[in-house]
């Protein structure tokens, strides 16, 4: 297993994986209708422009992108605690649980680091069960918020670190 710099081409992998991954960690969450209705060519184009503007990571086992995170500066300027924010993390369900999504967690870390961003938060789904990894990782529910998702409102935790955890 390898993590390195997402490029250019693995926009369609990222897609599959970012939609696949959507599929079941959200299937108990989020509508069935609107989990199916999720497109790997819609998440491509989404992902084409975000590898222009964000560095993004991949996890890669045998040739094939199984997992991906990407985080960067806070987006709405609200929380002057966190400076970083860790944007998404997702794996292909098979992957989970086995240290991958740490292995991307803090490749994140790293990069918010370098840039001088010695803090972050994250925003997880109330029913998300990521909730315990970021628990895990130390951090703590900072706020809540309410978001519209397929026509239906939930609520949003976010946990955050006022300092950056040390990495291996």
């Amino acid at each position: 297993m390898k993590i390195r710099r997402a490029t250019s081409s693995d926009a369609a992998n990222i897609a599959k994986v970012h939609v696949d991954s959507w599929r079941t960690t959200y299937q108990n969450v989020l509508p069935t209708d609107f989990l199916e209705s999720l497109s790997y060519e819609k998440r491509k184009k989404l992902w084409d422009n975000n590898l222009k503007e964000q560095q993004v990571y991949v996890a890669v086992i045998e040739g094939e992108i199984i997992g991906f995170s990407v985080g960067g500066k806070e987006r709405t300027g609200h929380y002057k605690n966190f400076l970083g924010e860790l944007y998404a993390i997702y794996l292909l369900e098979n992957y989970q649980n086995q240290g991958i999504g740490g292995l991307l967690f803090n490749q994140v870390i790293k990069e918010l680091k370098e840039s001088n961003l010695n803090s972050m938060l994250v925003w997880v789904l109330e029913d998300n069960e990521a909730e315990h990894f970021y628990k895990a990782k130390g951090g703590k529910k900072v706020d809540t918020k309410e978001v519209n998702i397929a026509g239906q409102t939930y609520t949003e935790l976010a946990y955050g670190w006022e300092k950056l955890p040390l990495i291996q």
